[in-house]
């Protein structure tokens, strides 16, 4: 028996869980976000999203700053109502056995049986507070949570990835520019993927792309103090500014980030990014611009990722290493307009 979410319910308990992990800070999380974050189909996600708000778990607004925001707190949410929200009603609309011999035209043998089972099940889901998911999901991303022996995920697929650069600008002003790079992030994680097909092409001329035309699905999370090491962090060590002094002395802050690639011909599924870019300042003039997380490659036909692993890694850490290139680069000049990535990509061949 296959004991397992709809899609729709798959869905909107991911789209739970964004919204849960944005409301400390009260922002809305736009539908952009929701799909960048959470791996939400795009063409899906307005159903999902209007499925929360009709549950009465969730909010809309429109405008610049709108998007979607829980009505409650997720301590205040439980499991059970997010999973109706995409569900309905979880209890049985039929018998458990079907019509079966004449002499149960009443009721069937199993019927208590499967009644006191479906109630066990709501039970539990009832009694977890989405709060609950959202700690075990920041486990996971962070790597302290430790997989149940029936984990039915693969996780050969991903390739961690760590890098960062030097920026010979004042903390306070390299977060500034930061807000501002937000908008071109899109087209500069593009190049970095032609940069790396580039070096795609030369050693496997029949591997699968790393250049996908068309938008990337970009999230960024709210700035987050960078605990110091040697336990320092948490509360006391957040600053007016949402920084913490690092183990150097300086202030540091993180940013959760997220993105997707539009789908490529050939894959089922596309390159996704999860991690984090923390900034970091060295002394009063400089900073070190940091990217650390995984990098999912574009997945084929088979299920697996194409080529062998250490080329992989070596187009994984490429990506990164350009992305932050040009990061820095615009955080340290004005940012302005940039090429779009249509145009970008016209010229990758």
């Amino acid at each position: 028996m296959n004991l397992t979410l709809s899609k729709r319910g798959d869905y909107v308990v991911r789209a739970a869980l964004s919204l849960a992990r944005a409301y400390p800070s009260g922002t809305y999380r736009k539908i952009r976000e929701v799909v960048a974050e959470m791996d939400v189909p795009a063409t899906f996600a307005s159903q999902i999203l209007a499925d929360l708000v009709h549950a009465g778990l969730a909010s809309s607004k429109a405008g610049k700053g709108g998007g979607y925001r829980l009505l409650r707190s997720p301590e205040e949410i439980n499991v059970l109502e997010v999973v109706e929200a995409g569900e309905g009603p979880l209890r049985a609309e039929r018998c458990a056995l079907g019509e079966g011999p004449c002499r149960w035209e009443s009721v069937c043998p199993l019927h208590e049986t499967w009644g006191k089972a479906t109630s066990a099940l709501r039970d539990a889901l009832a009694a977890t507070p989405l709060a609950e998911l959202v700690a075990r999901d920041r486990a996971i991303e962070e790597g302290t949570y430790a997989p149940p022996a029936d984990s039915h995920r693969h996780v050969a697929t991903s390739v961690t990835v760590s890098d960062h650069v030097l920026v010979e600008l004042p903390y306070a002003v390299v977060q500034t520019r930061l807000r501002k790079v937000e908008g071109i992030l899109a087209a500069a994680i593009s190049e970095a993927y032609v940069e790396a097909d580039e070096i795609r092409r030369r050693l496997d001329p029949g591997g699968l792309t790393w250049a996908v035309a068309g938008s990337v699905a970009v999230s960024l999370g709210a700035p987050e103090p960078v605990a110091a090491a040697g336990g320092g962090g948490g509360p006391a060590a957040a600053k007016s500014n949402d920084t913490a002094v690092g183990p150097d002395g300086g202030a540091s802050v993180a940013v959760s980030l997220c993105w997707e690639q539009p789908q490529v011909g050939g894959a089922i599924l596309p390159s996704r990014f999860e991690g984090r870019v923390v900034v970091r300042a060295l002394d009063p003039q400089r900073c070190s611009l940091e990217l650390d997380g995984w990098i999912r490659p574009p997945i084929g036909p088979s299920g697996e990722p194409e080529g062998d692993r250490d080329l992989r890694e070596r187009l994984a850490q490429v990506t990164v290493r350009s992305l932050l290139r040009q990061v820095a680069r615009d955080v340290e000049d004005a940012p302005g307009s940039r090429r779009g990535p249509s145009t970008v990509l016209a010229s990758a061949g």
